[in-house]
């Protein structure tokens, strides 16, 4: 039995297991609300796993501990970064957007909940919102797509294209069979695997190179500099790693976890339990990479695959360390970080388009039925688009997903973040910030001015605008007050 065998084995069951998941799910499906946002009624353990494990793609597993690998603990500034924020975004935003999103006409997407929430009549807000949603997303579909496929190519030494589809098509079952529920149910099992994977791994490096001294002792020896957190780093680039935390405040398939959570109580648990999970994983993850460094340098002869992609790390110390079944187990953890984020950007989109899009335009009477469908149809609709951008892995339009989390921070961040804590904000703040947001980022990332991530700038300025736009503009209609203050008022009682 090859080595191959036993992993794919194991990679089966695991995809099957997830599609079942979504079978079970669909029967748990009985109206749109349940297909797009669960019904409003995940448990506080669901709500954290599943908020985590849609968070952190791939590149919890492959990106992080390459770029640890590569050029030592100064690239984990970054998870510094995303670990306050995300604390940050669960403390402010979570509860009260949760209150928010139910009073405003019970909205079940973003862009629905920036209609309601400013009453704007025109519809602009929610047009142009589920439009960034669908630009970026589908863009980060075709990533996820791509990720998933080379991770089957490189493992299985199978076809790019035949990959491609292999990849995508559990995703793209479970999410269209069985919709938020299915998405949210496997997130769990999926960050379970993920968090496994992330703490076994490292301790069986650091234990096959002699134990944790002798591995530091090893890669101070490779180079001192790997233990250096300031290395090769100025005042710019740290601030600009921890500026991605901002990005939280804005990503439509994490907030969407808060809006579906089933009450404010939920929240706080869900909180604990999430932060922890995130901090192991990425201390996990940074532990794969910096113990990597200790390995291959005893172990040079076996080297060849991080040498040409230091992304491949994880999964060659997991090959090279571990029995082929352990191996195939530890690597279903990077399709589960994959097809996690992958879902609830698929679903997210067939939100926008369905709920955003098709009902208030075309079909407002639409029966719960008919919606479900649609959605379903949309989620098929946008995998196909993702399918096609991704047939081309070197297409350059995946280039864009580098800066889509700072798109998504700046464009919405600023106006979900005011929107909860000031009721003066207006509809045309709102509209405004979004946009100055949206292109700041775009224009920033062109100059590449300071060598300053372009998420800091863009919400920044996305701020001032929302706020000096808001305030001297007309003030916002009465019903729109009374409606904050019923939002500010339910969140202290079940606060």
């Amino acid at each position: 039995m090859t080595i191959s065998t036993p992993m794919l084995v194991i990679f089966l069951i695991y995809i099957f297991g997830m599609i079942f998941i979504g079978f079970i799910a669909y029967k748990a499906t009985h109206s749109f609300n349940d297909y797009i946002l669960g019904g409003r009624r995940l448990g506080s353990l669901v709500t954290a796993l599943s908020a985590g494990a849609s968070d952190m793609s791939g590149w919890l597993l492959m990106g992080l501990p390459g770029a640890i690998f590569l050029y030592g603990i100064s690239s984990s500034w970054i998870a510094v970064g995303l670990i306050i924020g995300a604390y940050l975004n669960w403390l402010f935003v979570a509860g009260r957007l949760r209150v928010h999103t139910e009073v405003n006409k019970d909205s079940l997407t973003l862009p629905n909940y920036f209609s309601n929430r400013f009453n704007d009549q025109s519809k602009l807000l929610r047009v142009i919102s589920a439009f960034v949603i669908l630009v970026f997303f589908t863009i980060y579909c075709a990533s996820g797509i791509v990720a998933s496929a080379r991770l089957l190519e490189t493992t299985f030494e199978m076809p790019y294209s035949t990959a491609l589809w292999l990849g995508a098509a559990a995703t793209i079952a479970y999410t269209f069979i069985g919709g938020f529920l299915a998405i949210s149910w496997t997130d769990s099992v999926q960050a379970t695997l993920m968090i496994f994977a992330l703490i076994l791994t490292p301790i069986m490096v650091m234990l096959s190179v002699g134990g944790f001294d002798a591995s530091i002792a090893m890669i101070k020896a490779k180079n001192a500099a790997n233990l250096n957190m300031f290395e090769g780093l100025n005042g710019i680039g740290i601030i600009s790693f921890l500026g991605w935390g901002l990005g939280y405040f804005g990503q439509p398939h994490i907030l969407a976890r808060f809006m579906a959570a089933d009450s404010h109580h939920t929240i706080h648990r869900a909180r604990r339990i999430s932060i922890t999970w995130m901090i192991l994983c990425l201390t996990g993850a940074i532990g794969v990479g910096l113990f990597g460094i200790a390995y291959f340098s005893q172990h040079p002869e076996n080297a060849i695959g991080v040498s040409q992609n230091s992304e491949r790390v994880f999964i060659e110390l997991t090959k090279l360390l571990f029995n082929p079944w352990i191996a195939g187990i530890l690597l279903s953890a990077v399709l589960s970080a994959v097809m996690s984020s992958l879902s609830c950007q698929l679903l997210v989109c067939s939100s926008a388009i369905t709920e955003d899009l098709y009902k208030p335009f075309f079909r407002q009477n639409a029966s719960q039925k008919e919606l479900i469908w649609v959605g379903r149809s949309m989620v098929l609709l946008v995998a196909l688009v993702a399918v096609s951008l991704a047939s081309d892995p070197d297409n350059r339009v995946l280039s864009l997903v580098s800066y889509a989390w700072a798109g998504f921070g700046a464009a919405f961040g600023p106006v979900i973040l005011i929107s909860v804590f000031w009721k003066n904000m207006t509809r045309n703040g709102a509209l405004t910030g979004m946009l100055v947001g949206a292109a700041t980022v775009i224009i920033w990332k062109q100059g590449a001015w300071f060598g300053l991530y372009e998420i800091i700038p863009g919400f920044l300025f996305s701020s001032i605008t929302i706020y000096f736009v808001s305030l001297y503009g007309k003030k916002p209609h009465q019903k729109i007050l009374d409606r904050f203050e019923k939002s500010e008022t339910q969140f202290k009682v079940t606060e």
